[in-house]
């Protein structure tokens, strides 16, 4: 069955994970740009909707997938469990590494100066993000399902601090992009040591890491929540 240009990206990642490859190799967001169809995202890139379609087409059994079929609080265990855990233990180690190669490599590659505050305020961004989710938003999330009632949270409804977290992978999302661009998509110049290399390496692992993660919570988990949401208020 072939696979129609007008579904949402962030559908299709989500019926078959093995998607976000493909995605990557033509530079197509499928987290924060998750809710728009894939020949709105390719034409926009210059590029061929039915050739990127044909591409997504893989062959043989999807990924093990039960992000649909999660409850909400088992999906939001997840994410804390796969993706919050992998940012707490790697954003300082990459902080020091980061550091280490400006000040080695930064009298040469002047750019690098660049990347160092991108990541800095990347960090500074995730930070309190990431701790509003698990001691704030998650918890309210499974009471939301378990009560099947109403949530209010100190600053507002969980609607509200759903959208204010949208916003906020937004923000981190186009920090990643703009450190993608300055290295030349995390190529390692002729002159760049292992460490250099291994930054380089840890940065986009973190970047596709993001990808995935903010793609479970924008285009499964919270969509959820808010339908949810809607309708026990109703």
């Amino acid at each position: 069955m072939s696979i129609d240009t007008a579904a949402l990206i962030g559908d299709l990642v989500t019926e078959d994970p093995r998607r976000t490859r493909v995605l990557e190799s033509y530079g197509l967001d499928y987290c924060c740009g998750g809710q728009r169809s894939l020949s709105e995202a390719a034409t926009a890139q210059g590029l061929d909707p039915d050739r990127v379609a044909a591409d997504l087409q893989l062959e043989g059994a999807t990924a093990p997938l039960h992000w649909e079929s999660s409850d909400l609080s088992g999906l939001a265990h997840d994410i804390v469990d796969t993706h919050h855990a992998y940012l707490w233990e790697e954003m300082p180690r990459l902080e020091a590494l980061v550091t280490k190669v400006v000040g080695v490599h930064g009298g040469r590659h002047p750019e690098l100066a660049h990347v160092g505050d991108l990541y800095a305020r990347a960090v500074a961004d995730l930070d309190p993000h990431l701790t509003r989710e698990e001691r704030v938003v998650f918890p309210a999330i499974t009471r939301l399902e378990r009560t099947q009632a109403p949530v209010r949270l100190g600053d507002g409804s969980l609607g509200e601090a759903v959208q204010r977290l949208v916003e906020e992978h937004d923000v981190v999302g186009d920090l990643f992009a703009e450190i993608n661009r300055t290295t030349g998509g995390y190529t390692t110049p002729e002159d760049g040591c292992a460490s250099y290399a291994a930054m380089l390496a840890g940065l986009q692992q973190m970047e596709q890491d993001l990808h995935l993660h903010v793609h479970k919570e924008n285009n499964v988990l919270f969509p959820k929540v808010v339908e949810l949401d809607r309708a026990v208020s109703a």
